[in-house]
């Protein structure tokens, strides 16, 4: 937990892009915000602000029987983001495939964690590394600070509780993200975006860990909104861990 005080307590979101993850802090109290690459999980989990609450955009509560579609809670967002912003949302491997070491070995392992198992895209296997590094470091307590969160439903909680139609692959689309974040919080985030678009991240990951910071600070002041529902208890996995997803 943070050892901040609860009125100077720092929340974080983060993005992961090919060559790490992009953090951004903010410190409600204040308004400051923050925002670094870091390398490596193990970075990302001793932050120097040591963050009250991370929210994370990558899966965290893996699934031990995959199945079509998901798990609940990935059902669920995609059916409040609808077509096509609902894509988004992908189905995550069992943990069982943690182990494959080729995309042949993670489809065999994926298909043979239940009787309807599907077998693995190409998008999930990709993310192996980052799901992996974050599988070995979490367990259920930590999950009192570190959550599963989704940029596409922060986008769409900003946006009044409607999904956001233009991708955000495209200039009109991240216009329109920019333009939420700037209205909830973060008004430097298109000055952040331009100081890295010379480097390896891209501006859909900055928009992204802002939004995952959105979901912290909502997070934190006791605000978000879960998918399943709250009402709702969430399935855990046989590791203990929630399989959910805040917004």
């Amino acid at each position: 937990m943070s050892s901040s005080t609860e009125t100077d307590a720092w929340v974080a979101g983060t993005d992961g892009f090919r060559g790490g993850w992009v953090v951004v802090l903010h410190r409600p109290r204040t308004g400051t915000t923050r925002c670094r690459i870091v390398d490596g999980t193990d970075a990302l989990f001793a932050l120097p602000e040591a963050p009250a609450v991370l929210g994370v955009d990558m899966v965290i509560g893996l699934p031990d029987r995959a199945r079509p579609g998901g798990r609940t809670c990935d059902r669920a967002a995609r059916q409040l983001l609808g077509h096509p912003r609902g894509t988004s949302v992908f189905s995550p491997p069992a943990h069982a495939v943690l182990g494959a070491k080729t995309y042949d070995e993670a489809q065999r392992r994926n298909r043979a964690s239940g009787p309807d198992a599907p077998g693995l895209t190409k998008q999930a296997f990709h993310l192996l590394p980052k799901i992996r590094a974050l599988a070995e470091r979490m367990a259920p307590a930590r999950q009192d600070r570190v959550y599963e969160v989704h940029p596409e439903l922060a986008f769409y909680a900003m946006n009044g509780n409607a999904p956001v139609e233009e991708s955000k692959h495209t200039d009109t689309g991240r216009a329109v993200r920019t333009a939420l974040l700037s209205a909830h919080g973060f008004p430097s985030v298109e000055t952040v975006a331009a100081g890295l678009s010379d480097g390896p991240v891209g501006t859909d990951d900055v928009l992204d860990a802002h939004a995952a910071c959105w979901t912290a600070r909502r997070l934190h002041a006791d605000t978000a909104e879960r998918c399943p529902p709250r009402d709702d208890s969430a399935p855990r996995n046989d590791r203990g861990l929630r399989m959910e997803i805040w917004r």
